[in-house]
Order: structure tokens, then C-alpha cells, then sequence
């Protein structure tokens, strides 16, 4: 089968690898039907997640087609229609008993697939857990409609969740990219009072005004003053940080008030100061970390009810074959780009 493959640092190629195989009674077989590129996965060809390994398949956003499963795996079955989790968790040890799956002591827990283990830029991929990481998708529900459910909108939906946003609230999202658009998407279902968005590209500036025009969008040069214009207490009750940009740690906790929470979803290349001085008396409560992508299935329903539609996200489609020009459209975002769909098989597009 073709694989996009981590050579060494700075080099991904499309490489022809044997298909997987069960080798645990829990593992399911999937034939990637959709993939898609994130920013994680240029990390590791920038080399700045050790934990990855060459030789891996990359990829961690995928639906496809259930096609073999072992024999202790009973969610699923041959047939099915399918999201694949980012995560791998066993479900059993004291993180994931408190829903804190990214942090699944397993050997393969957290985010496996794609760093430490095959994952699904290729035609088949190898899920280990399948009963805990993989969702059957809705008869009703594309597999383009399902493509970002086990990763960037299961970001989102974290991220919001854990910021105990209220209808009371004004909240700020530094960023539009593709997991600031899920996070947008989710923080909308909280129906806070205000919305604003800081985004520096033009491109996806008029992306966010054309689909969802009762948001309010800013620079991030004019950020921290359009915030304290269009808040009651001084700065945001909530900010979400989905950059990770050289400057927008700072932005985020400088546009909150007194007491307020700072979610951190973003994934940094470098170390992020903490200077204490000039935040002492802010108060502020910081929640950083990995997704939990504990919520699938309910995000699941949310995209069958139309209450949650990531489709205008997919700006760029490619045949897995094409994968690397794909790469080179997101990473350079080219061409206006947002997301990439490969397709891998034909699939339920």
C-alpha cells in the first residue's frame, strides 16, 4: 500500500509499505477512506516533536471503512463507516478513568498514530483500542462531514468545554486557522455574548466574516484595544489561544480581565515565558494541554443534527498520490488554503 512516510527531519515521502496487520485482539484494520494534513504533522518534519519516529507513517486525521477487527473489539465491525480518534487510550488506567485521555499510561497512549506508531496518510491503517477509538459515523453523515471529528474539532469541543464559557461571557479566540475555526464552531454552541476572533491573514479573515458574520474580528495589532472597547471589565472573560505564534501567548493573557480563564490549545515550537511581574494581580486560571478527544461521539450528533458543519473547511482535495504537492499547498498556505482532503479510497465523499 502507499504510506506517507517521516524520513528524517525535514523529509516526508510517499513510500510502498506492507499493509497491517491485528496484532492485538483490541486492534481494528481501517481503510482510510479520507486523511487530511494538520499542523502537528509539520511539526514533526520540523523536527520539533521528539517523540516522533522516522520510519512512521504519518497522519492523524482519518475516517474510512472498517475492514478487519480483532477478536475483543465489539463497537465496530467489518462494514462500518468510521472516525479514528487522534488518541490511542486503553480507557482503564487512572487518566482515562477521569477522561484525561491524552494522557493514557499505555505504552501506544496519547497521540500515537503518526508519531510513535502507522498512522493514516496511506491506504490502511492499524487502530489500536478500537472500541475506545474509533465511532461509527451516521448513515446521513459524509465522510467529509466526519473527516475532523477525532482531531481538530475534537480539539475545539475540549477546548470550549474546559473554559467554562457562559452566555454572560465575551470570548477571544486568537486564531482562524483550522482548529480556531473548530473552536469558533464549539464556542458558538455556548452562546456567549460576544465573539471576537484575532486573525492576521486577509485570506482568512473574509473566510470567517463570510460564513459566520456574527463574529467580530480583529488584528492582532489592534487586538488588546478592540477587546477592551468591546468588554465590560477590562479584556475577555475567556480567551482561547489556537496560534501558537511568536507573540500570541502574550496577546492572550494581556486581552484577558482580572480572573479570567486562558485555555492554551495552540502547540509551540519554542518555549513560552511566563513573565509573573507584569501578570501579578491579573488572577488568571491558565489551562493548557493536549485534546481529550473523549467527545466524538457526541460531537457525532451534534454534525447529524446540523448543529456543527466543518465541510467549508476543505478548500483543497488530492489523491493520495498528490499527497506531497498537498503538503506543500498547506504548509506554504497557498491558494487560500484552510484544509486538505486526500482522498486514499473512494470513499463517501
Amino acid at each position: 500500500m502507499l504510506a506517507y512516510t517521516y524520513i528524517e527531519q525535514g523529509k516526508f515521502e510517499l513510500l510502498e509499505k506492507q499493509r497491517p496487520q491485528i496484532k492485538d485482539s483490541r486492534d481494528a484494520i481501517v481503510r482510510v477512506t479520507l486523511s487530511s494534513i494538520c499542523t502537528s504533522d509539520l511539526h514533526i518534519k520540523h523536527g520539533s516533536v521528539p517523540r516522533a519516529l522516522p520510519g512512521i507513517t504519518v497522519g492523524h486525521e482519518m475516517v474510512g471503512i472498517v475492514e478487519e477487527i480483532g477478536i475483543d473489539v465489539g463497537s465496530v465491525k467489518p462494514g462500518d463507516r468510521v472516525t479514528v480518534n487522534v488518541e490511542t487510550f486503553c480507557g482503564e488506567c487512572f487518566f482515562c478513568r477521569r477522561g484525561y485521555v491524552n494522557n493514557c499510561t499505555d505504552p501506544d497512549g496519547g497521540w500515537a498514530l503518526g508519531c510513535r506508531i502507522d498512522g493514516g496518510q496511506a491506504e490502511y491503517v492499524r487502530v489500536p483500542y478500537a472500541d475506545r477509538g474509533l465511532n461509527r459515523i451516521p448513515d446521513t453523515v459524509s465522510d467529509e462531514q466526519a473527516l475532523f471529528v477525532g482531531d481538530v474539532l475534537a480539539t475545539g469541543f475540549w477546548a470550549s468545554r474546559i473554559s467554562e464559557i457562559s452566555r454572560e461571557d465575551t470570548v477571544l479566540i486568537i486564531g482562524a486557522g483550522p482548529t480556531g475555526v473548530c473552536t469558533l464552531l464549539c464556542t458558538l454552541l455556548k452562546h456567549p455574548k460576544r465573539i471576537i476572533v484575532c486573525e492576521k491573514s486577509p485570506e482568512r479573515i473574509r473566510f470567517i466574516q463570510e460564513y459566520y458574520p456574527e463574529v467580530e474580528v480583529t488584528t492582532p495589532e489592534d487586538c488588546k484595544n478592540f477587546v477592551l472597547q468591546n468588554s465590560e471589565h477590562g479584556g475577555a472573560d475567556v480567551v482561547l489561544e489556537v496560534a501558537g505564534g511568536a507573540d500570541t501567548f502574550r496577546l492572550a493573557w494581556d486581552c484577558a480581565r482580572p480572573n479570567a480563564i486562558i485555555t492554551i490549545v495552540a502547540l509551540y515550537d519554542k518555549p513560552q515565558l511566563l513573565p509573573l511581574p507584569d501578570m501579578y494581580g491579573k488572577n488568571l486560571i491558565f489551562k493548557t494541554g493536549g485534546v481529550d478527544g473523549c467527545d466524538c461521539a457526541e460531537i457525532l450528533r451534534l454534525i447529524e443534527e446540523g448543529k456543527i458543519d466543518t465541510t467549508p473547511l476543505i478548500t483543497h482535495r488530492f489523491p493520495l498520490k498528490d499527497i506531497g504537492k498537498a503538503y506543500h499547498i498547506f504548509e506554504n498556505k497557498l491558494d487560500g488554503v484552510i484544509k486538505v482532503a486526500i482522498i486514499s479510497k473512494v470513499g463517501h465523499l
